[in-house]
């Protein structure tokens, strides 16, 4: 079973930074595209950044130079490190990856004061 569990949200004031955790079971995790996505409240969920099993990586313009995602596959674990926050990059942080079907984490609560 896919299991998929974030840690590490906070409270930081903006031009700050965080590290987010997705601890992963249950897949073979070094061949896994690891996604990480926010919903904020009121909004959809976005994508945020993604790495490949190979190590490639890809941002959408609104976290490019800012986030940088990353994975240690002998922890079985992808991280998101976010600088430079922004209030509007408050929002619960998602960890995602497929398997025949979406498997998400729980969330981890991000929220960024001016």
């Amino acid at each position: 079973q896919v299991q998929l569990v974030e840690s590490g949200g906070g409270l930081v004031q903006a031009g700050g930074s965080l590290r987010l955790s997705c601890a992963a079971s249950g897949i073979f995790f070094s061949l896994a595209v690891m996604d990480w996505y926010r919903q904020a409240p009121g909004k959809q969920r976005e994508w945020v950044a993604q790495i490949t099993g190979g190590g490639n990586t890809n941002y959408p313009d609104s976290v490019k130079g800012r986030f940088t995602i990353s994975r240690d596959n002998a922890k079985d674990t992808v991280y998101l490190q976010m600088s430079s926050l922004k209030v509007e990059d408050t929002a619960v942080y998602y960890c995602h990856t497929w398997r025949g079907r979406d498997f998400w984490g729980q969330g981890t609560q991000v929220t960024v004061s001016s």
